[in-house]
Formats: structure tokens, C-alpha cells, sequence
């Protein structure tokens, strides 16, 4: 479950990144937030690669891993908020 759950705000990410750079709007922080979560879901996606050397499932459908899913996007967002904190902190200084 925390893999698409981590796929899904990858995509999320990785569209509005894509749709703020047309505009010339894109950011550092997004940047790095599209890089977090896409390589969380890599990570996961080799794991779900050794349950299936395994023996196991690819997909680990359970409340325990939907709980860490959540956790792992609450925390990315968490990341994506201090870093556009810290950019637009900087922008204003550099501004002054």
C-alpha cells in the first residue's frame, strides 16, 4: 500500500512540476520533493521485488503499510513545506 500511495504523490508532484515549469514558476523545493518521492517509490518497488523472491506478495495490502504509506506522505509534504519556507525565506532576503 505504501508503494502507491508514494506512486501516486510521485505523479501528483511530477504533473505539477511539470505544469509550474511551463509556466516558469517551478521551484527548487518541488524539484526535490518530485526526486523524493520517486526515489521512495524505487525503493519500494525493489522491496516488493525481494517479497516476490520471496515467496511473498509484490503488494503488501495491509493496515500496517497503509499506516506507513500515510506517514511517508505526510512527511514528504512536511519536507516540500520547510523547504518552499526556507526558498521563499531566501527570495525575500535576497530581495531587502
Amino acid at each position: 500500500m505504501c508503494l502507491i500511495m508514494t506512486i501516486i504523490a510521485a505523479l501528483i508532484f511530477t504533473v505539477i512540476y511539470a505544469l509550474s515549469k511551463k509556466q516558469n514558476k517551478a521551484t527548487k523545493s518541488m524539484l526535490i520533493t518530485v526526486f523524493m518521492f520517486w526515489s521512495a517509490a524505487i525503493m519500494w518497488s525493489v522491496d516488493g521485488i525481494a517479497s516476490v523472491a520471496g515467496g511473498e506478495g509484490f503488494f503488501d495490502i495491509s493496515r500496517q503499510d497503509a499506516i506507513l504509506g500515510v506517514i511517508i506522505v505526510i512527511a514528504g509534504l512536511a519536507v516540500f513545506a520547510g523547504l518552499s519556507l526556507l526558498e521563499k525565506k531566501r527570495t525575500v532576503k535576497a530581495e531587502a
